[in-house]
């Protein structure tokens, strides 16, 4: 028999403060990782686009598939060709998400800087912002009547209709897509943690314990792959959320 010390979940998500300890502005670990995963998506559109030729190679024929994705496989498929003109902002968004969750499997830093609840709720909140702001805009007051009172629904129903209306749009929209983000890359960064801890202990073990060791580090390979499908499904599953949300209020009969 062996004993596995897992630490405790805090020592998983919290890092000591590196810069102005103690302050509301502290720099840690989670920190820098927002700063260089934004440096890179920068550094990557601002390399694909510098040297614009009409055949393109290298990054940027990589950058043009990753604005046709954006543009075929999010925007006309959810805005519409109206929803053109968000191409760089979800481009943005997908590669920014995409960049802080693939944090989880590099060794050497293994903490998808999404599993802390800060940035997905924040990036949400600013994704309300846009769709509410691009309600007025677009249909001007009538955006709260056309959310909260939906043609064609009998006008006692709308007693019941209108509460959920609002706290469905207004409330439970960029929280469930902050709980999505958050949830599923902290789930897989404590589920990789177990395996390598497991991993650990059976070669500290030693004895028979190692017969284990290729089951579990096999296990632990195969989730650190699939940890890298999940990386881009919920970049892309935020994104495409937000789409909807923003072609929503650009449209007022969906």
């Amino acid at each position: 028999m062996f004993a596995i010390d897992f630490p405790p979940i805090s020592h998983l998500v919290e890092w000591p403060d590196i810069f102005f300890e103690g302050t509301w502005y502290a720099v840690n670990k989670i920190v820098i990782l927002y700063w260089v995963s934004a440096l890179i998506v920068f550094g990557f559109v601002w390399l694909a686009g510098r040297n614009f030729k009409l055949v393109p190679s290298g990054l940027q024929s990589i950058g043009e598939s990753f604005y046709g994705f954006i543009q075929k496989g999010i925007i006309l498929e959810t805005m519409g060709p109206s929803g053109l003109a968000y191409t760089p902002f979800l481009g943005t968004l997908v590669g920014f998400i995409f960049v802080g969750n693939i944090w989880g499997i590099i060794p050497g830093i293994q903490m998808p800087v999404n599993a802390r609840m800060g940035l997905p709720i924040f990036l949400a909140l600013m994704v309300w912002l846009i769709f509410v702001v691009v309600g007025f805009a677009k249909q001007g007051p009538r955006y709260l009547t056309n959310t909260l009172f939906p043609p064609g629904v009998p006008k006692a129903l709308y007693l019941l209709v209108t509460p959920i209306e609002f706290v469905s749009t207004f409330l439970v929209r960029p929280f469930s897509i902050a709980v999505r983000l958050f949830a599923n890359m902290l789930a897989g960064h404590l589920l990789l943690v177990s395996f390598a801890v497991i991993c650990a202990a059976l070669v500290k073990t030693g004895g028979l314990a190692l017969a284990i060791l290729p089951f579990s580090f096999g296990l632990l390979v195969g989730l650190t792959a699939f940890e890298l499908l999940v990386c881009f499904l919920q970049a892309f599953i935020f994104t495409v959320l937000a789409a909807v949300y923003i072609g929503s209020s650009m449209h007022a009969e969906h």
